[in-house]
């Protein structure tokens, strides 16, 4: 089973990243009240819960997902390749994995070797497109809708 675990935004460029219960994601802005939310194909990053331990057991450190600066976690899957194109549905919520994202200088501003340990098997998550929008609430069930 695939499910929501984590929720954050953040307001501007550089800002910390909010954690939050619950929130609006829409095809117009996609998460509500983060900066990035323009129609494209990166309007939300989601990032594996597995993968993100993996991170933190590698760097030898419990460090808080929203480090690494994605809107939502996920545990019960890793991503990769095979997932382009792929569409996942929370709610009434329907997004399509777009791309990996990719690890930018600024993991290694928040931890050393961070940018490093996410490089590896996609474990900085992927890039969606929001496709139907509605309300995301942590512990959702996500199911794929096309596998």
């Amino acid at each position: 089973m695939i499910e929501l675990c984590g929720i954050a935004i953040r307001k501007r460029p550089r800002a910390d990243m909010q954690p939050l219960e619950r929130c609006h994601i829409s095809p117009q802005r996609g998460l509500e009240g983060d900066f990035r939310g323009k129609p494209g194909k990166r309007q939300l990053t989601l990032l594996s819960l597995q993968s993100w331990q993996q991170v933190c057991a590698e760097l030898n450190q419990d460090i808080p997902w929203w480090i690494r600066r994605a809107n939502l976690l996920v545990s019960g899957v890793e991503f990769g390749a095979h997932d382009v194109g792929k569409t996942l549905c929370f709610g009434d919520v329907v997004v399509q994995i777009t791309r990996e994202t990719d690890p930018c200088k600024r993991m290694d501003e928040a931890v050393s070797g961070l940018r490093t340990a996410l490089e590896p098997s996609w474990r900085g998550g992927v890039c969606c497109r929001v496709i139907t929008g509605g309300d995301a609430v942590i512990g959702q069930r996500i199911e794929w809708l096309t596998r």
